[in-house]
């Protein structure tokens, strides 16, 4: 079985994050992978037996989503420019493609699961919804579930007979288990502890409670200050694992395999990460050796080992297994290091913040000073290689990359810690931060900037227009910057992490929204401001982008406005890179001896 989850919905960064290679289920020696096609990402196949492979989708824009099945078909998402589309397959070794299911509407991905069996399971989220979809390849897609609420398609039973499908983990419908018929057969709620599902067992193992061949669904549940995981199963329910229990964010996998007991597990702490392996009928959690760093993806396979994506600070992410078995994007691409990275942990309320510091290596402090607002906000900074951190401190800035109050990585307390109120709470850690920057000689005092992207572009904009006195400069890339208005442009599982956040609608709690909003505060800005946003944005609609837009020009606030032809996650790196040197053009002309016209390293080349 092979399931597939959706890039995170929230207001997050980044066109070039890697994809980890998926697997044949039949034929571990193929794979299929998003790569690099000329500054795009596009679908590749590779056959590691032969060392052979080939580029399957060559679209304008790019394509991101892929997945195998057991009759190694590929399966990739073809949207517009919008994001909006359906899945095709084609044959492993070419021919034409095809719509994968039929009968089943364009949308928004969310969610493929497929079986070993040929039976498939398909979420989209459309304009009336989001619908799951049941059938067999080329075949009709018969609808099991419509709903105008949040939800997300998790995973399909290895036999077919049940659905398991997300909605909000702290709602009442936290997980829904379905049977092919439309049928609920559980429901698991979230409102006094936030729960959610990780997939189905590939085949039946034996239950760790005793019983033999059961279907068993890998569950995440908070619980005093910790993240548990747990199996549940017919008739049984579900049961924490006392002796598996992790105090930052943590997700996991099964091993493939007939009767697989075993699970790996990723930890993201403190902007590092762990792997773990858990063995459920032993009860014993095992380390798994891995180098200090980021993993952004781990993926077990039925032979025992383990690929993963890997980064750090200077390394550009790449694929490495644990067994050293090759794989596509595993070349030792480095760049220059250009300066000295450190941990800066600054006093705060709830706890001390963390931020990724790196300064110019062959010049002295204070520097010119940037700090890089990471999105989310159930986001993190990590020691992970960013383009953007390399070219400002090769061109004499000292970057700092704060993991404010609701980054994830530092355990459920700090992840809802919005005391202060949304944005507000946050604007305060990076007030913190610049502070202890500036005693402590890293930054310079009337050369200091902020740029984010999507929720960090939003923090950008509530910091330069509610503490107007202490930056020079800012950059905000495709943000949230009318709240109210976003709400009423945005998609369902956007509104109900609005409504989350904020505790009700703009019509239930104005208030709310209004205190929150960057536009409430945008005539207060005196610093330059560069704002990037995109036309057919979803997650940060133009709407809201022309609203606060308004309100610069009708305070006389000086600014200026570049706008893209591209979706929030744009998988088109010509866009990328020239975002990349608007900004840094604009933070150079507002920090004294900032960058000039400097230019960032190239994007990683597929080797």
């Amino acid at each position: 079985m092979t399931a597939f989850s959706p890039r995170t919905v929230t207001r997050g960064y980044g066109v070039y994050r890697p994809v980890l290679p998926v697997t044949s289920p039949r034929n571990p020696d193929r794979m299929v992978y998003t790569g690099d096609a000329d500054g795009r990402c596009e679908i590749f196949t590779w056959d590691r037996s032969s060392g052979g492979g080939r580029q399957l989708t060559d679209r304008p824009h790019g394509t991101l989503l892929c997945a195998i099945d057991g009759d190694e078909a590929v399966w990739w998402f073809d949207e517009d420019r919008g994001g909006s589309g359906g899945w095709r397959t084609q044959d492993f070794d070419g021919g034409p493609d095809r719509p994968a299911l039929l009968d089943v509407p364009c949308g928004r991905p969310a969610g493929l699961a497929l079986t070993e069996r040929g039976t498939v399971a398909v979420g989209i989220r459309g304009s009336e919804g989001f619908s799951v979809h049941l059938g067999r390849r080329g075949g009709r897609g018969t609808p099991v579930l419509r709903t105008t609420d949040s939800a997300t398609l998790c995973d399909l039973a290895p036999d077919g007979g049940l659905l398991a499908v997300t909605g909000p983990a702290h709602s009442a419908r936290a997980v829904t288990l379905l049977t092919p018929d439309g049928s609920t057969a559980a429901v698991l709620s979230g409102t006094r502890e936030r729960t959610w599902a990780l997939g189905f067992a590939p085949t039946p193992p034996p239950d760790p409670r005793g019983t033999s061949g059961h279907t068993l669904l890998l569950v995440m549940r908070e619980r005093a200050g910790r993240y548990h995981l747990g199996v549940w199963s017919p008739g049984a329910g579900l049961e924490l694992l006392p002796w598996c229990s992790f105090d930052t964010e943590t997700t996991a996998r099964w091993y493939p395999g007939p009767g697989s007991a075993r699970v790996l597990l990723r930890q993201d702490r403190h902007g590092r990460s762990r792997l773990f392996t858990a063995d459920l009928e032993r009860g014993e959690l095992t380390p798994v050796p891995t180098p200090e760093g980021s993993i952004l993806a781990a993926s077990p396979t039925a032979d025992g080992d383990v690929h993963y994506i890997w980064t750090d600070a200077v390394t550009v992410p790449r694929a490495m297994s644990l067994s050293g078995a090759p794989l596509p994007g595993q070349s030792q691409w480095r760049v220059p290091r250009f300066g000295h990275r450190r941990d800066l942990w600054t006093p705060g309320p709830d706890g001390p913040v963390h931020t990724f510091v790196t300064t110019p290596a062959d010049r002295p402090g204070p520097h010119p000073l940037v700090l890089l607002v990471h999105g989310g906000p159930a986001d993190h900074d990590r020691d992970a290689y960013d383009p953007m951190v390399q070219t400002l401190v090769g061109s004499g800035l000292a970057v700092a990359r704060v993991n404010y109050r609701g980054s994830t990585g530092y355990g459920p307390r700090w992840r809802s810690a919005y005391s202060e109120g949304v944005g507000h709470t946050q604007v305060a850690d990076l007030v913190r931060v610049r502070a202890d920057l500036l005693e402590r000689g890293i930054g310079r005092p009337g050369a200091v900037g902020l740029c984010g992207t999507s929720w960090g572009g939003y923090l950008t904009l509530l910091a330069m227009g509610t503490r107007p006195g202490l930056w020079d400069v800012g950059v905000a890339v495709k943000p949230l910057a009318d709240c109210a208005t976003a709400f009423r442009h945005s998609t369902p599982a956007l509104q109900a992490l609005d409504t989350s956040l904020f505790g009700g609608t703009p019509d239930e709690v104005p208030g709310a929204y209004a205190h929150a909003s960057p536009s409430s505060y945008a005539a207060a800005i005196r610093a330059p401001l560069l704002v990037v946003a995109a036309r057919r944005d979803a997650k940060c609609p133009p709407e809201q982008i022309e609203a606060y837009l308004a309100v610069l020009r009708a305070g006389g606030v000086p600014h200026e406005v570049m706008w893209l032809d591209s979706g929030h996650d744009g998988y088109d790196g010509a866009d990328h890179l020239a975002v990349i040197r608007r900004s840094l053009a604009f933070l150079g002309g507002g920090l004294p001896s900032g960058p000039d016209q400097a230019e960032p390293p190239p994007p990683p080349k597929r080797r």
